[in-house]
């Protein structure tokens, strides 16, 4: 695929900021939404922000809509990836040129949210991922979190993907990418590795920035009971079906 032009300011009469949205996927989220929703404000950022309410019963929705953000609320849990493809729909559907996405727990710090949207912006890149681990820094993900990064860091090296942190979930992506994960190859439950594997099958362009992040407030129900091993087994088994994929299409060569 060619290469993409920046995002110009005053093509078309917009500036690119106002064609940028930020969604924000939420579950159970009320007692931090509403101050990450303030961060993002106070720290200047221009695009419009969607919260998906993923079938929350302590009032995320409400405060959400109460600190100005425009909130869709699935009727029940339908996943971290299903919310966050709700948002890319919504995306698409309305005109949007790129989606910077962040947690709703605070994790993500809204003041960083310029250094992924700027290649996207520049034409640089069609997926930037703000990482943890680019350099060094005082971030603990924890045993479990961090042999798994470790883990589908070097899957991903094997697959061609160079990102230090694959499970990264403050990304910023063009509409080539979020059109792309608007189909039905794109998971419902827990979009990380795989993904980016398909971005990058698919000849989108990923890069990485160094990112500050703050430590979750709250465990996450991914590193409890049998999900972790549930986890991997998905992860093996998407990065094994995409390189059988591969294998086939080039043994299958160029359409006539």
């Amino acid at each position: 695929m060619g290469e993409q032009r920046p995002l110009i300011a005053g093509q078309e009469g917009n500036s690119p900021l106002s064609r940028g949205i930020i969604v924000i996927p939420a579950f159970e989220e009320a007692p931090r939404i509403g101050g990450v929703l303030r961060s993002i404000r106070a720290s200047g950022q221009p695009e419009e922000i969607l919260v998906i309410d993923d079938g929350s019963g302590d009032g995320t929705a409400l405060v959400a809509g109460d600190a100005g953000a425009r909130v869709i609320s699935h009727p029940f849990n339908l996943g971290y990836g299903a919310a966050l493809q709700t948002g890319y729909k919504y995306a698409l559907r309305h005109g949007f040129e790129y989606v910077v996405q962040m947690d709703a727990d605070g994790q993500h710090l809204a003041g960083e949210i310029p250094l992924l949207r700027e290649p996207l912006l520049l034409g640089q890149a069609d997926i930037v991922v703000g990482s943890r681990f680019i350099m060094v820094s005082g971030y603990e993900p924890g045993f479990a979190r961090g042999l798994g990064r470790l883990l589908f860091h070097w899957l991903g090296r094997l697959a061609g993907i160079h990102i230090t942190d694959p499970t990264s979930g403050f990304q910023a992506l063009h509409r080539r990418a979020f059109e792309l994960f608007c189909g039905d190859a794109f998971p419902v439950d827990f979009p990380d590795i795989d993904v980016l594997l398909l971005a990058h099958r698919r000849g989108l362009r990923l890069r990485e920035v160094e990112v500050n992040m703050a430590s979750s407030p709250r465990g996450s129900s991914l590193h409890s009971g049998i999900m972790p091993i549930y986890y991997v087994y998905k992860m093996m088994l998407s990065l094994w079906v995409s390189s059988i994929e591969e294998r086939r299409a080039k043994d299958a060569g160029p359409d006539l």
